[in-house]
This record gives structure tokens, sequence and C-alpha cells, in this order.
């Protein structure tokens, strides 16, 4: 994998592997991504490698291959991003367009996250531990976008729809983010190189 994960003029990361998603559309401002939001998935729930998650976001989720399927296969989601258990990243949707993740959420006042965030699934669940590969995937990530983009918070989906959501979950390691953000509250990142 390209370590650089250069980010084009359309938001799309080199080194990602890109499967378009139907599940997007235009932001009502392209120069307002200032939130990055964390989730977890698992297709179906707790376990993992599967096509479940492409399935879903690509709207081809067939519900008779699994019980769970039934109530969620007529869903229109999307994230921007989903990083596999081995490190692996797929894109999407293009940062520039926005991507359904976040649903009825609201952030420091800002009601419809969706409008200026980019949502970043980790393949796992709220019940273990997210692997190392993962980790070192998501601050690289994480890096050259608060590079590219005026991204001034990284939270998690529970922070953004609290009592709806409770991904990442009580195993996601947020120390493991500190260097970075407190680098952005130092800088009031404004997108570097964007």
């Amino acid at each position: 994998m390209n370590s650089a994960l250069l980010i084009d003029q359309h938001g799309i990361v080199a080194g990602a592997e890109f499967i378009a998603s139907p599940n997007h559309d235009e932001r009502p401002s392209a120069q307002d991504i200032c939130l990055i939001v964390i989730h977890n998935i698992s297709l179906p729930p707790g376990e993992y490698g599967g096509p479940g998650i492409t399935q879903l976001f690509t709207n081809q989720l067939d519900p008779a291959t699994h019980p769970y399927y039934a109530a969620i296969h007529q869903l229109k989601v999307s994230a921007h991003f989903v990083i596999r258990r081995d490190g692996s990243l797929q894109q999407f949707v293009a940062c520039e367009a926005r991507a359904w993740h976040a649903g009825v959420s609201s952030w420091q006042g800002r009601e419809c996250c969706n409008d200026f965030s980019i949502g970043i699934e980790l393949e796992g669940s709220d019940d273990e531990p997210f692997t190392a590969p993962q980790y070192q995937l998501l601050q690289t990530l994480l890096h050259r976008l608060v590079s590219h983009y005026p991204i001034r918070d990284i939270v998690g989906h529970s922070d953004i729809a609290p009592g709806r959501k409770t991904d990442p979950g009580p195993y996601f390691q947020w120390e493991r983010l500190a260097d970075l953000k407190a680098s952005m509250e130092k800088t009031g990142n404004s997108g570097i190189d964007s």
C-alpha cells in the first residue's frame, strides 16, 4: 500500500481499493469538510472478511444470505472509507461527495453531519478490540485527511448520535489519536495542502 495515501482533487485516495457506492450525493459545500466520524461495522454482526459490507454499501445485500440481512438490506448507506481487519483500505465515496454514514446527527450545534464530515468504518464491533494494522492504517489516513482538508474534530458515531449509536465502541483506543488531535488543536488546522 502507498504509505503516503495521496488524495486527488476529487477526494479519491491513491492506494485504496475504490468501489463506487450509489449511496451519496453532492455536499452543500465541498469546502466545508471539517469533521471525521469513526464507526465500526461487521456483516453479519461479529463476522469479518466477508462481502457483506461491500454488498450493503453497493445496494446488493441479499436478505436470503443471513437472517440479519432481512432487516437491513433495503438501507441506502455508505461511508467514505472502510478499513478491514488486515489493514487494507477500501473507498466507497469520494471525499468531495456526501456519503450517507451518519444519519440523524449533530455536532457542536450543527445538524446533518453528513453535510460536513468524512465517514471511516473500521471492520469490527463494540465487543472486541480492533487490530494493530487497522490502527496503523487509520493513523496514516487521518494524517493525510487532516493535511488535505480543514478538519477540526475527529469523533465517534456515538458522539454525534448519542443514545442512538454506540460505535466505534468501548474497545476503540482514542489515545492512539492523541498526538494528532493535539496537533490539530495547536495549529487550528486549516488543511495544510488543500
